[in-house]
């Protein structure tokens, strides 16, 4: 049933797209999963399931439901709650029972569910995300939900491929919703309070103040040899050529390259900055200093003593490691390692999140690094994310004419959305982080 949707007035309900989304036949190819519901013999039954343990959630989330029969749930007298939009209850349902967090966010791409405040109807559920499965049920996460594909495992042979699959989409694509500085990693603003919101204009000076930052806490000055792990688009390359050090850095999207190589030929940099297409286990040589932005997330928990053990292997004695790394809490990492969610299938194949206790763990184990330094930036992060998230949303005209269909437009607002959401409701959190070897003992090296 689709009926027209009416708030508690008995008024149209007005919602962030005047009507359903619907896929047109090239889409429907390139999206498979998101333009055909989940059918069977047992999605029925998982589907069933899936809507009481739906209704069953939302007595504890701030967020009002609107069904396509009427009924309303999460109406608290005149709170004004976010409103989520259930338009197609039933391959909703399908959806969410057969791919679990796949499943939701699938059926925002498809328009099973819509809403005029994403971020405000996400963060409710990121803020109960532990709580949303009754605990006696969270056992069967493993046995009922997808598992991650041997093909996105980070080996040497499979970690170009997905990076690609992000950061190889089209630099005119980022250079749509990113400031001037191409940085997409979280700023840092000079004055964030609560509740205060960072205008557009500032977005640009609070990238440049977090890279100086992180080259600060690394040392980096005249004469330093720095490794970059993870280019990006080239902006710490250059702030860094500027102090006068010699930079090499590794990518491995020959996108990020092209691009991140032409702006240090502009700036006069090109004898002083090497940018390499190379995976960081092969990197050779001595550096004073490491530097690495927001790239441990495309690690992966297997490869976790890899890559620290390749920092302790080039870094000089008395050299100092920057590391800028999204975290969540360690349960919940711990929790959720094996998941396959929306966020692996459709942004980041290999993707994996750390904690700051696993970090610590780590490099304490596997090499003679040790965490002496670190600032949560998280609220920065989720204004950061907001920036990116509105201007993307303006510009969508702009990501069309690129060639990125509907689908694809919906599927990346979800995507900014869903992150914000993880920052401000305090589930997901970033950190600059420095480590060092300054006096260890043979007790700390074991």
């Amino acid at each position: 049933m689709n009926v027209p949707l009416r708030d508690i007035s008995g008024h149209p309900a007005d919602d962030h797209d005047d009507t359903t989304p619907v896929l047109t036949p090239a889409e429907a190819e390139r999206w498979p999963d998101v333009a055909q519901p989940p059918r069977g013999r047992s999605t029925a039954i998982r589907s069933a399931a899936a809507a009481r343990l739906f209704r069953h959630a939302l007595r504890g989330v701030d967020v009002r439901v609107e069904f396509p029969d009427g009924k309303v749930v999460g109406h608290h007298g005149d709170r004004v709650l976010p409103r989520m939009i259930i338009r197609h209850p039933e391959d909703f349902a399908r959806r969410i029972g057969t791919g679990g967090l796949i499943g939701f966010g699938e059926s925002y791409m498809a328009g099973d569910w819509t809403t005029d405040d994403l971020v405000g109807v996400l963060t409710p559920f990121a803020t109960r995300v532990a709580r949303l499965v009754p605990r006696p049920l969270q056992a069967l996460r493993r046995v009922v939900l997808p598992k991650h594909p041997s093909s996105e495992d980070n080996s040497t042979s499979n970690t170009r491929r997905n990076i690609a699959r992000h950061y190889d989409l089209s630099n005119d694509l980022f250079a749509v919703f990113l400031d001037e500085t191409m940085t997409y990693s979280s700023a840092l603003f000079a004055d964030l309070g609560p509740g205060t919101r960072a205008p557009w204009s500032d977005l640009a000076e609070a990238q440049r103040r977090k890279v100086d930052r992180l080259l600060d806490a690394a040392g980096v000055g005249p004469g330093t040899r720095l490794l970059e792990i993870g280019t990006g688009w080239g902006e710490l390359c250059l702030r860094a050529a500027a102090r006068g050090a010699t930079v090499r850095s590794v990518t491995l999207s020959s996108e990020q390259q092209t691009l991140a190589r032409e702006r240090v030929a502009q700036a006069g940099f090109a004898d002083r900055v090497q940018i390499d297409l190379c995976d960081y286990r092969q990197v050779e040589g001595t550096y004073d200093a490491v530097v690495s932005v927001e790239m441990i997330e495309a690690v992966g928990e297997k490869y976790w003593p890899v890559y620290f053990q390749t920092i302790d292997r080039v870094l000089a004695p008395g050299g100092r490691v920057a590391i800028q790394a999204i975290t969540m809490p360690h349960d919940r990492m711990v929790a959720s390692r094996s998941t396959y969610t929306w966020v692996h299938k459709y942004i980041f194949p290999g993707g994996q999140l750390t904690s700051l206790k696993a970090l610590d763990a780590v490099t304490r184990r596997q090499t003679s690094l040790r965490m002496t330094e670190r600032q949560a930036m998280g609220a920065h992060y989720a204004e950061t994310l907001r920036l990116w998230r509105e201007r993307f949303t303006a510009r969508r005209d702009d990501v069309a004419a690129l060639g990125f269909d509907n689908t694809f437009r919906r599927m990346w607002e979800f995507y900014l959305a869903y992150s914000e959401a993880g920052f401000r409701a305090g589930y997901l959190d970033v950190h600059q982080l420095v480590f060092t070897r300054e006096d260890l003992t043979d007790g700390d090296r074991r």
